[in-house]
């Protein structure tokens, strides 16, 4: 067996390992509430909220920055179960948007396995911090994190629409050692900052075209990479019961198939209009998330926010 299937065994194993974590989860969480029935199942809108995020996910729009904006104005989540809801329900289909890309896309195997590596060790270790987050640090954290990923799409529009794009990539599939080290420390830190919904495509689609790596080989790296951190993050999230069942089994059951069209079918679409609608989606949720911080933050220590 030759490095590049044992990875895709080793993913496809990270993928069963959670499903069935996740099912334990859910089946001790209601013999705890002493519930004999099985938990509701999502509604038609957390669905199609998968479907639709993961189909331009797998396009490389990302999913975590349109979801939370999503989460936040319908009040579809609890503010400091969003982190955990996100990376749950997104892990499947990043599982299979993996599998395709990194079957399909040429890359240097020893530069995608290190990237990948430091981003999941990246991830476990955000995961862990984020998980134990009050409620009202979620917010704060997720609200710059929601401006971050504002910040970068409005970097990526701009440089698409110059006539000489500031990160044109290049041709290479792989990094010298001195540069794949400091790529390397760049994937922890953007493994941690996904647990709070950075996000996780677009600064790796930057870093590899500033690096000189052809755009097309930031796919299998960035998809690879959420697709081992995000079953490794999701175990702290399920540990702690800080998700939403209900909404990232929506995310999961209308995802997956969407990767599959949108990897198998569609393959590209113009994106750049689109961005500009979730740059202003994205902004208007931050400052709401900021907001409700700044409200929590005044509220007296022994009462809870009403949500």
């Amino acid at each position: 067996m030759d490095i590049k299937r044992l990875l895709l065994a080793l993913l496809v194993l990270f993928g069963a390992g959670f499903i069935v974590t996740w099912f334990l989860s859910l089946r001790r969480s209601v013999r705890a509430e002493g519930v004999q029935d099985r938990p509701a199942p999502p509604t038609p809108f957390q669905i199609a909220l998968g479907a639709v995020t993961n189909f331009f996910d797998t396009l490389g729009i990302g999913s975590y920055a349109p979801t939370t904006a999503v989460f936040k104005l319908k009040r579809m989540v609890r503010d400091e179960r969003i982190p955990g809801t996100l990376t749950i329900g997104h892990t499947l289909p990043t599982v299979a948007q993996a599998l395709i890309f990194i079957s399909i896309v040429e890359v240097e195997l020893a530069t995608m396995i290190t990237l990948i590596a430091a981003a999941v060790l990246g991830a476990w270790l955000g995961a862990g911090v984020v998980a134990r987050w009050p409620r009202r640090k979620v917010q704060f954290g997720m609200g710059f994190a929601l401006l971050a990923a504002a910040g970068l799409f409005i970097v990526k529009n701009l440089d698409e629409m110059r006539g000489t794009p500031v990160f044109p990539g290049g041709e290479a599939v792989g990094l010298q050692t001195t540069v794949l080290i400091g790529a390397a420390v760049a994937s922890f830190v953007l493994g941690a900052l996904m647990t709070i919904g950075v996000g996780f495509y677009a600064p790796c689609l930057i870093m590899i075209s500033l690096l000189g790596m052809n755009p097309r080989a930031a796919f299998p790296i960035m998809m690879g990479s959420c697709a081992f951190l995000m079953p490794v993050a999701s175990v702290k999230f399920l540990q702690a019961k800080k998700y939403s069942p209900r909404p990232a089994l929506g995310l999961a059951i209308g995802g997956i198939p969407a990767v599959l069209v949108a990897a198998l079918i569609v393959k590209s679409l113009p994106l750049t209009m689109l961005r500009w609608l979730v740059v202003v989606v994205v902004l208007y949720a931050a400052v709401t998330m900021i907001r409700s911080g700044v409200r929590e933050a005044r509220l007296p220590a022994q009462a809870p926010a009403a949500h």
